[in-house]
């Protein structure tokens, strides 16, 4: 089957991570991405030592470990940590944001910069075996499809690869554009139906997120994050939404 499905822990901060799994199993939803801010720092062994067995105990796996990390902010030498926790917690892909600034805003020395950084980081990932994937978050270097092209062909690594999601400021054809052009660096995605800063059910937009992933193989994980009312009893809808979406492949 294409296309595996799973929910981003940072959906519910409010929530403890067996309220989460249980969630998670109840809506056949098979991987979650642990967020590092409050659900599975990387400096808490116990809470990273729960959550493995809180997995094996409903069958739920991690697809992906959601760091706030930022290249060119922190040091590289932080990332041993957090690639620790990852692979603790059954997961060889961490999220991490890239810089603090939206590309077109950078200096071309900032750039630069950030691509150095960047390098270092893959070291590292290549060294321990692990894939780093840049979110396409606001306020950071792949914030657009010209930051992400650059970013890639700059480090060249198969252990530095992206995220991605429809950025809810931009066009849809602009959206459409960035997914078809970025596809085969992308590892994870991010599902979600915004527009600006409104939030709707994921099932008003089904039509679109299958021409989102018609340019994707089918490998990545599609994550649900957050939910249009922030509610934890919209899941199930969500995902059925999800599901139906997928199975267009």
């Amino acid at each position: 089957m294409m296309f595996d499905l799973g929910l981003v822990s940072v959906s519910f901060r409010s929530l403890e991570p067996k309220q989460i799994t249980e969630l998670c199993r109840e809506c056949g939803l098979e991987y979650i991405e642990w967020g590092s801010d409050v659900h599975a720092p990387c400096t808490d062994s116990a809470r990273i030592n729960e959550i493995i067995e809180l997995q094996c105990d409903h069958g739920i796996k991690c697809s992906s470990y959601g760091t706030y990390f930022r290249i060119g902010i922190n040091d590289p030498s932080e990332l041993y940590g957090y690639i620790e926790a990852a692979k603790k917690l059954g997961t060889d892909i961490l999220r991490l944001w890239c810089g603090d600034k939206n590309y077109t805003d950078m200096t071309t020395e900032e750039r630069e910069y950030i691509i150095a950084e960047s390098k270092k980081a893959s070291k590292i990932a290549e060294e321990c075996g692990v894939t780093l994937c840049m979110e396409c978050h606001n306020k950071t270097f792949t914030n657009c499809l010209d930051g992400a092209i650059e970013l890639m062909q700059a480090v060249d690594s198969p252990c530095f690869r992206m995220y991605w999601q429809p950025n809810q400021f931009r066009t849809l054809d602009e959206n459409l554009e960035y997914a078809e052009k970025i596809a085969k660096y992308v590892k994870v995605i991010h599902v979600f139906n915004w527009e600006g800063k409104n939030k709707y059910p994921l099932c008003d937009a089904i039509d679109i997120w299958r021409k989102y992933l018609s340019f994707f193989d089918g490998s990545q994980k599609l994550l649900l994050e957050f939910m249009p009312d922030g509610k934890p009893e919209s899941l199930a809808a969500e995902t059925a939404a999800l599901k139906e979406i997928r199975s267009a492949f």
